[in-house]
């Protein structure tokens, strides 16, 4: 069960430009990294649903009330990420937006709030809808409802 506190113990990304991007928001306090371009980054730490250490990465974000939403998109492949895999087999995630970290609770959107949150997303990062284009998989949309 990933929280808050795991955020600093726990590994990065096995891709290096997210590692080092999460470092320095890390590093920084949230002030470096977290907005870029207009574009919002947070950092999310699941648990690996294998080995049960924390797992942490970079993702961007938008919000829907007092929650934070992410996607899924890994680029557009055909499977989905590994941290999207860790969440929904522990919902218990720690999360780092700006200088604010918390305990939160993951959830796939429901298909109307999908319906809702998928355009906003791409507002943010159009990439997504290219994403979208490139794989037969429907990209998930992630609610993170925090408890601090």
């Amino acid at each position: 069960m990933a929280v808050a506190d795991d955020l600093d113990r726990a590994t990065d990304s096995q891709w290096d430009w997210v590692a080092e991007q999460t470092r320095t928001y890390l590093a920084s306090g949230g002030t470096e990294g977290h907005e870029a371009n207009g574009v919002r980054m947070l950092v999310l730490v699941t648990t690996g649903r294998a080995s049960g250490q924390p797992r942490r990465t970079c993702l961007i974000y938008g919000t829907s009330g007092d929650d934070f939403v992410v996607v899924a998109s890994k680029g557009g492949a055909d499977e989905h990420p590994d941290w999207f895999h860790n969440l929904q087999a522990e919902p218990s995630v720690g999360v780092q937006a700006g200088s604010r970290r918390f305990t939160a609770r993951a959830r796939l959107a429901s298909p109307s709030e999908r319906e809702a949150l998928w355009p906003q997303m791409v507002r943010i990062f159009p990439l997504y809808e290219e994403y979208a284009a490139k794989t037969e998989r429907q990209i998930p949309v992630v609610l993170l409802t925090p408890h601090d």
